[in-house]
């Protein structure tokens, strides 16, 4: 009888040991590592990470661990037909796990595919584990693949197995580099000759470390002092706020001082976009918001890197006067554009916990009374612009193609309770943030940075980290068609998303761009733009492409039909696309 590879392996794992003590010439007492290859070693280092799902797209590079895979039957494999899908997947996995996503790609040539969507998930700081296979390692002079290269600029730490022997070891790190703060993406590659070859493993967990992280003694005080000196103080709240479980004390600490809160984006719940003292998301495009930062007198950012646009403005953003406070627990972010009064090293939730407790017992109470006047004040403002969008949308004439606004409004009315949004909807946001109120930390996963494509297999992932959840992702048209294949991949194993596809026939986002480029960069807003590339004819039919892909999906272009159709497919509990056509105007 023939043995296979794996039970080759499996005899090198539990007799080789043995072997080696009854030959060991010497008396004493050995406790000798388990022997197996490095492709053993992988799979049983992701069964002590705890790790149930791999996501990836394989290639010849990948064989070893496919056939290694067949032996580890709790290590599913969710295959994507396109390397940004898996990318996008694990992203939104990761995110509502809290824990570090596995990926494996295909050597250079699909590890390139899915670099595009590492750039975001980098800047984000979400934790992945990213792998690819590669050529042998004695294959040096032939010029083998420098994979570490190719990503070293959009991950934490990158290292490549070259002997079996590092297998156990490299995967601990890589996993504890991954979730210690400020978490984000690491990179192992695996030589071909590292995954076949057989030496000692030792196989434990890695170690998730202990992260207290509070501002040095008196830095506390220090910040308190210099806040209620103010009278016009401004907060900037950004995404390391939620992944620490900072929300609440971020709402503490803008009630304590009554300062108007932007957000630095919005890719989950950093402040609850209903509180009165909520003003949005931060642009410094905007005139009016602009002008905002300049009355401040003291600008307090947490968890954030502030003030950041693509387009280069002249001028800081900050007046002359006004002190800017820094805490992140990410040093790159401290001090690097601005000029900053005060940069704080440290946890957003500790040190936003430490200064309600400071500002609670200290502040005077003329500063306190001052904050309630402002935070009263703020919230008639907010509130009124909030009432008069959905009174607008109440009025709407009902025109086809419909708004972006009333294609929102209508969604909100029928959303499910207790339901995930995935946004990607890219240039359509701001009507979706004006529709909807996103409270509750857990209930929003956004996009964030420059790559499109995300949100298709986002969605998947966030289905797979939050299975007892109604999932729906709103995308744009664009963003959706780069990773249309998402779509196989929820077909296949039958996960109930519904994608709202908001069908503008465009890269609504580069008119806009091109409008700001010509008014602020070139200074020729009344020069007339042709959109040369941008446009959509004919457009998408994502209903006929779900179809194709053996999704359920229908095609809206009334807005009365919004409501329903968006009931049925969430009952559907089944992949299901919503094709909404919107009018694309600027």
């Amino acid at each position: 009888m023939t043995q296979n590879k794996w039970d080759v392996d499996l005899l090198r794992r539990t007799i080789m040991p043995v072997i080696e003590l009854a030959t060991t010439p010497t008396p004493e007492v050995l406790i000798a590592m388990p022997m197996m290859s490095g492709k053993i070693a992988l799979m049983e280092s992701l069964r002590a990470e705890g790790i149930r799902y791999i996501f990836g797209n394989p290639g010849t590079s990948e064989a070893p661990i496919m056939s290694a895979l067949e032996g580890y039957p709790d290590l599913e494999y969710v295959l994507a037909v396109q390397e940004g899908v898996a990318m996008g997947m694990a992203d939104g996995y990761a995110r509502r796990t809290g824990e570090p996503a596995f990926i494996n790609l295909h050597i250079h040539t699909g590890l390139a595919n899915g670099i595009s969507l590492l750039t975001d998930s980098f800047s984000a700081g979400v934790p992945l584990v990213l792998t690819a296979g590669n050529q042998d390692a004695r294959k040096l002079s032939e010029g083998r693949p420098d994979l570490l290269r190719m990503v070293e600029a959009n991950t934490k730490w990158s290292a490549e197995v070259t002997h079996a022997g590092q297998m156990a070891s490299v995967m601990r790190r890589a996993f504890t580099e991954a979730r210690t703060a400020p978490t984000g993406p690491v990179f192992v590659g695996f030589a071909a000759n590292a995954l076949e070859e057989i030496a000692e493993q030792e196989i434990f967990p890695s170690t998730t470390p202990r992260q207290a992280n509070l501002p040095a003694p008196g830095v506390v005080s220090e910040i308190a002092d210099m806040l209620t000196d103010s009278a016009r103080p401004l907060m900037l709240v950004g995404d390391r706020v939620s992944q620490t479980g900072a929300t609440t004390a971020a709402v503490a600490v803008a009630e304590q001082i009554g300062a108007r809160v932007y957000s630095t984006g919005y890719t989950q719940v950093v402040f609850p976009t209903s509180h009165p003292q909520y003003m949005g998301m931060m642009s410094m495009r905007s005139p009016a918001i602009r002008e905002d930062v300049k009355r401040a007198d003291v600008v307090l950012a947490v968890g954030t890197r502030p003030f950041a646009d693509f387009f280069h403005m002249d001028g800081g953003p900050l007046d002359e006067g006004t002190r800017f406070i820094h805490i992140d627990s990410n040093a790159d972010e401290l001090g690097r554009s601005v000029r900053t009064d005060l940069a704080v090293l440290a946890s957003p939730l500790g040190a936003l916990l430490e200064l309600s407790r400071e500002l609670d017992a200290n502040a005077p109470s003329s500063f306190t009374d001052a904050a309630k006047a402002r935070s009263a004040s703020i919230g008639a403002l907010t509130k009124a612009a909030r009432d008069s969008f959905i009174e607008d949308m109440r009025n709407d004439n009902g025109s086809i193609p419909m708004s972006p606004a009333r294609m929102m409004y209508e969604l909100s009315r029928a959303w499910p309770e207790n339901g995930i949004m995935v946004d990607d909807s890219i240039s359509s946001r701001g009507a979706l943030y004006s529709a909807f109120t996103f409270d509750q930390p857990g209930d929003l996963e956004g996009e964030y940075g420059s790559a499109i494509g995300w949100g298709m297999g986002a969605a998947i992932g966030v289905k797979l980290g939050s299975p007892h959840r109604p999932v729906i992702a709103v995308m744009g048209d664009g963003t959706a068609m780069m990773t249309v294949q998402a779509l196989w991949t929820a077909a296949s194993r039958d996960i109930p998303v519904v994608f709202v596809i908001c069908n503008n026939s465009m890269y609504r986002i580069l008119r806009v761009n091109m409008n700001v480029y010509l008014d602020q960069v070139t200074e020729q807003s009344d020069k007339p733009s042709e959109y040369l590339g941008t446009g959509f004819d004919p457009s998408f039919n994502f209903a006929a492409i779900a179809n194709a892909f053996g999704v359920q999906s229908k095609r809206i272009e009334d807005p009365a039909d919004i409501v329903l159709a968006l009931q049925t497919a969430v009952a559907a509990n089944a992949p299901y696309v919503l094709d909404i056509a919107i009018d694309g105007a600027l």
